[in-house]
């Protein structure tokens, strides 16, 4: 399961208002790769996939993970942070037993 707050869920309506309007909801998935072994990566998409597993978040938003990701960001909670010297998506994944320190890669 992926927990969406309400401050990313906030964020990723305005995006998709603002810049992405041909989409319906967020990928987010992991990559091999980043200074940590893993790298979250997003994507702005119209619609899920058939193997895509479908989370709301507060005010209807949608996010999606495929499978495989999935393994890596079960328990995860998406956040957005506002704070005076980084914007952007925060991850808080459990399975996560390190992190480097811009907080885009993992290892597990």
């Amino acid at each position: 399961m992926i927990t969406v707050t309400a401050s990313a869920s906030k964020q990723i309506r305005q995006l998709i208002a603002q810049q992405h309007p041909q989409a319906s909801g967020l990928r987010v998935g992991v990559k091999a790769g980043g200074c940590s072994g893993f790298e979250y990566v997003f994507e702005w998409e119209a619609a899920p996939r058939d193997t895509d597993l479908v989370f709301e978040g507060p005010g209807g938003t949608r996010v999606w993970i495929d499978p495989r990701s999935h393994r890596l960001l079960d328990g995860t909670t998406l956040d957005y942070d506002t704070n005076l010297l980084n914007r952007g998506f925060v991850f808080q994944n459990p399975q996560a037993r390190s992190t480097c320190g811009c907080g885009t890669s993992f290892s597990v």
